[in-house]
């Protein structure tokens, strides 16, 4: 189904002002990760909004102990060849934070904990299917969209349900925030580790050449860890968490760090694991522990990833937008996806800024351009299956 950009773009600015009380409204539901109500709570009215949307829908509740509940929504054709949309309806926020940020416009902007990151996106996903559904068949293709709950901390129960529904699919488009307004192509993969350090206890002052420091053998394996970085290959190594020590008169018995790992591709992750875990004491008589692992491979721009932004980069030029593209840092369900060898498109959401901080908002003048882009996005996908 070949649709009208012009015409497209002009029908969600109609839809402005609704799109953006919709929005607010969905972001005032506070839904932070590992609260079990609230998260069923979001997920009852965004079931509601696609329904509404789409109501032919298909609807699959999946419950995740102690996070609540993902929620798989499924359009036309559901065999190989249909494509996946990925989002989630989980945020950082803990309940309370809006007061803080309340949700609210000024001067253009939309502001709310978790609009940018992502539940905009989700209105305007619904948005775009509703403008299909009336227009024809927004499902020929057949499509998949996976809301987990989640994401923001790692996926620990979303993750097998986000590999699950990529396996079958052709392609897969990715609601997280976009930077700076641009699509993102390539995606860091991450790690998470704990090294602990083991001594032995001793008074500080009456015997302290009994004693060997946990702190301080933790504290001098800093340099070697922050070593095994490579930043010109992508690949960074930091401590973010210090603790140890009991007592201000005792020689720490025990000390933890915590380690962020980042890298741009497979055989950086198992260089920095293969030497994380080869890291030997300085004091013999201390013992070191590692735990974690890698959570989430690499998105690489592969030449199917290209292919699939040179798509939506045409589309957008529709519009009269350039979209372009950027490749970040930061993680998301999309790497799962991509580690499968389908194409990810990641980053497609409404441009704005302050994820996770107490500034968050987005644009409202980009909602139109971004409902849009997400109808057209769908309809081409359609038109190819």
């Amino acid at each position: 189904m070949t649709i009208d950009p012009q015409a497209t773009l002009d029908h969600f600015r109609g839809q402005l002002d609704t799109v953006i009380s919709a929005v607010m409204a969905l972001v005032d539901l506070e839904s932070p990760s590992g609260d079990v109500e609230r998260s069923r709570a979001v997920t009852k009215a965004v079931e509601e909004m696609f329904i509404d949307a789409v109501p032919s829908i298909g609807i699959e509740r999946v419950e995740a102990a102690g996070y609540g509940t993902h929620l798989v929504l499924s359009i036309g054709a559901t065999a190989t060849g249909s494509f996946m949309i990925l989002g989630h309806t989980d945020t950082v926020h803990p309940v309370g934070t809006r007061s803080k940020n309340p949700t609210r416009i000024e001067n253009g902007l939309v502001y709310g904990c978790g609009i940018f990151d992502m539940k905009a996106n989700i209105v305007l996903l619904a948005e775009a299917l509703k403008y299909l559904s009336a227009s024809g068949e927004p499902g020929a293709a057949g499509i998949k969209i996976l809301l987990s709950c989640d994401e923001e901390v790692g996926s620990p129960t979303g993750r097998d349900l986000v590999e699950r529904i990529a396996g079958g699919a052709a392609s897969c488009l990715v609601l997280e925030p976009s930077a700076d307004g641009k699509a993102k192509t390539g995606r860091k993969g991450t790690g998470m580790f704990s090294l602990s350090a083991h001594g032995i206890p001793a008074h500080s002052g009456l015997e302290p050449e009994k004693g060997s420091s946990a702190v301080v053998e933790l504290a001098r394996q800093i340099d070697r860890v922050q070593a095994i970085s490579d930043l010109a290959l992508g690949t960074t190594v930091n401590v973010t968490t210090f603790h140890g020590g009991s007592a201000s008169n005792v020689i720490a018995e025990h000390a933890t760090c915590e380690i962020d790992v980042r890298f741009e591709n497979s055989s950086e992750a198992a260089r920095v694991t293969k030497e994380l875990s080869e890291l030997t004491p300085f004091d013999a008589r201390n013992r070191l522990e590692l735990s974690g692992e890698i959570n989430r491979p690499p998105l690489e721009r592969t030449d199917a990833v290209a292919r699939a932004f040179d798509r939506a980069r045409k589309l957008t030029a529709g519009l009269g937008y350039d979209l372009g593209e950027t490749k970040v840092g930061g993680a998301s369900d999309g790497n799962f996806v991509a580690a499968l060898g389908v194409p990810v498109l990641d980053g497609l959401g409404v441009r704005g800024s302050g994820a996770h901080t107490l500034d968050e908002h987005i644009f409202a003048d980009d909602i139109p351009y971004r409902a849009a882009l997400f109808a057209m996005l769908i309809a081409d996908a359609a038109e190819r299956a």
